[in-house]
């Protein structure tokens, strides 16, 4: 992915800000795209850790705040999470036109420098503030923890919106997150969906017997409700990734339930290549793994909820299920059998999502941003239209 010298935003000075790199997800995806798209534009966060980071992130261009240096930080950094706003505003962004903000979180928090245009690509307006009760119940187990955490939620979620209002232009990641935008910080915003590595996957004649998860293993996946479909149904189930939830669905699962753990990217292709079909039974943001699935040619049993009602097609890419219970998966299995899938229809749906795609909407709005030109754009699938823009500054 080569930058356009003749059509470079960065002879606007950019900074790419995050929340944290310490856990490689598909958040930090998207950063490693942006870092790679424009090479020259300092990456700010908050910490940086782990032996699995990306290539752009093990780099001088890497600025972190004091929270590197906690004891304790790798472990606990969800924990911390009431020092991340004390530790943005203490940054301070230098020779930055146009600050790309990159959240689910606090990174709203760091301060604007005059003159200065801030673009937020949002993941998602925190769910720790807006919809606390998944987070205090798989992250915080200390009772009274939980407790003084719950009391402070309506401060932060003050503090949050009052953050948004220095936001120049927002991003979504989906529609589903751009209506949560709304709902949260009463804004509107442009719709890009994250870059997905669809070129990493090919299309394989070969199907095995098998259908496929490939997520960390934490509750609110809602792993369980495969496990027990499979588990129930003698359905033959491969699951890639590690988590605190693995000890209970290994528990609960039966003969036919493989736990792999974490896996290389070559197997994970390999298995996205090779099973049935690929099961998503939790609802997310976006969700790019369904996305790589389909990439292979691979239909999609997901729950209907969420991105995936932006990337699966109903019986053309994949099947849906209406209520998070083990039956109603079971059910949607069993229609996933009576279908006969089209690898040629599913693939060309996955192309909607690549990185060229990302990169090439992402530069066109910033340019337009750095010409004062940014404003909410009228959507044709969630993706930029070349139309006239209006302004969108609240």
């Amino acid at each position: 992915m080569t930058p356009d010298p003749a059509n470079d935003i960065l002879r606007h000075r950019l900074t790419l800000v995050h929340d944290f790199l310490i856990q490689m997800g598909g958040a930090e995806r998207v950063v490693e795209v942006m870092a790679e798209a424009f090479p020259s534009a300092p990456i700010v966060t908050s910490a940086t850790f782990g032996a699995n980071l990306f290539p752009a992130f093990r780099s001088s261009r890497v600025r972190n705040t004091w929270m590197q240096y906690l004891p304790g930080m790798r472990k606990h950094h969800k924990k911390l999470f009431f020092l991340y706003p004390l530790a943005f505003k203490c940054l301070r962004l230098f020779q930055t036109d146009i600050a790309w903000i990159s959240s689910s979180s606090f990174s709203k928090w760091i301060p604007k420098p005059a003159g200065s245009r801030f673009v937020c690509y949002c993941h998602t307006p925190p769910r720790f503030f807006w919809n606390p009760d998944d987070y205090l119940e798989n992250e915080i187990r200390n009772p009274l923890l939980r407790r003084f955490v719950r009391l402070t939620m309506p401060l932060f979620r003050w503090s949050d919106r009052r953050q948004s209002r220095k936001i120049d232009y927002f991003i979504a990641n989906s529609r589903n997150v751009q209506k949560r935008i709304r709902e949260c910080y009463g804004r509107d915003s442009v719709v890009i969906y994250p870059p997905v590595d669809v070129e990493r996957f090919q299309v394989s004649d070969r199907t095995g017997d098998f259908f496929l998860i490939v997520s960390r293993l934490v509750a609110y996946k809602r792993i369980d409700l495969a496990v027990r479909a499979c588990t129930e149904a003698g359905r033959k189930l491969v699951i890639i990734g590690d988590g605190p939830d693995r000890a209970r669905l290994e528990a609960m699962a039966g003969p036919t339930v493989t736990f792999l753990g974490r896996a290389p990217d070559e197997t994970v292709t390999e298995m996205m290549a090779t099973c049935r079909g690929f099961v998503f039974p939790g609802s997310e943001d976006f969700g790019i793994t369904p996305v790589e699935a389909q990439a292979c040619g691979k239909p999609v049993i997901a729950f209907r909820e969420g991105g995936a009602l932006e990337t699966v097609i109903e019986d053309r890419t994949g099947v849906f299920f209406d209520r998070p219970e083990p039956g109603a998966l079971a059910e949607a299995l069993e229609r996933f059998d009576g279908i006969v899938w089209d690898r040629r229809v599913i693939r060309e749906n996955a192309e909607r999502f690549s990185i060229d795609r990302f990169v090439a909407e992402t530069r066109r709005l910033l340019e337009r941003v750095a010409r004062a030109e940014a404003s909410p754009v009228p959507m044709q699938q969630g993706r930029i239209a070349d139309q006239t823009l209006l302004d969108q500054k609240a």
